[in-house]
């Protein structure tokens, strides 16, 4: 009920590997390092997750419906934060955002928070700039941002009532608990690349952890900069949603869990 992707058997070697396909060193009961909720590598599909910093390595595991066996590069600080995660000991946020860019420097800036639509909470994020974004090659002043997602695939949304359809070849790596990266496809059937990727992993809260695992996708919406702003509480973010998408500010796109 094991995997061992051909990555991790990579960096663990074929004798660990080995062992724990063979059971000796399998985890048995273990908190799923995605969803942190509890699993059996006895009794349903388990994936092996192989956590990577500069000199260390953390090997967790996870329901393989959450997450695929692979090696996830992180820093050693974030290191130090998967070990607290995989024991249950990292502390959960309401919503969480990236780090500030160096000034002049345009980044993705994300914040994570649940959507209620039709009666049911869906876990989201919104993405916007911290500045405007041409078009690569422009010299022009305007913003290119919404344009060029919509060319991705993204679609306009006009009314926060509707769930976004699902854009094909991208997804949400959720791991260690945490939020990692966002992945868009690779260049001519290559392997999937980030699109935005956390300079440390995002802590979520319980209850979004909660619905993405129910639901098995997230919400992705984007913004121009300067259209939603920092906002403290999940009602007010709404609130800045519902005004972006009347003023036609916002796109969207609904993304599965990476590899699932």
């Amino acid at each position: 009920m094991l995997d061992v992707s051909p990555d991790v058997r990579a960096e663990i070697g074929d004798e660990e590997a080995e062992l724990l396909l063979s059971g000796e060193t399998a985890p048995g009961s273990y908190d799923c390092t995605s969803c942190r909720t509890p699993g059996d590598s006895e009794r349903e599909p388990t994936s092996t997750v192989l956590f990577v910093g500069d000199e260390t390595a953390v090997l967790a595991f996870a329901h393989a419906k959450c997450i695929p066996s692979q090696v996830v590069a992180v820093s050693e600080d974030q290191l130090q934060g998967a070990v607290a995660s995989i024991t249950g000991e990292a502390p959960a946020v309401a919503a969480a955002t990236a780090p500030e860019p160096a000034r002049g420097q345009a980044v993705l800036g994300i914040t994570s928070g649940l959507m209620l639509i039709e009666g049911e909470l869906h876990p989201a994020l919104v993405v916007e700039p911290t500045t405007a974004i041409s078009r690569p090659g422009s010299d022009g002043p305007g913003d290119d941002f919404l344009p060029l997602l919509i060319e991705q695939g993204f679609i306009p949304v006009s009314d926060m009532a509707e769930v976004p359809s699902v854009l094909s070849g991208w997804s949400v790596l959720l791991a260690m608990g945490q939020l990692h990266a966002v992945l868009q496809p690779g260049a001519a059937g290559s392997n999937p690349v980030a699109w935005w990727q956390a300079h440390q992993a995002l802590p979520v809260t319980d209850g979004w952890r909660a619905a993405v695992n129910r639901t098995q996708k997230v919400l992705v919406y984007a913004a121009p900069a300067g259209a939603i702003g920092q906002q403290p509480r999940e009602d007010l973010l709404r609130d800045a949603l519902d005004k972006a998408a009347a003023n036609g500010l916002l796109v969207a796109a609904a993304m599965p869990l990476a590899g699932t």
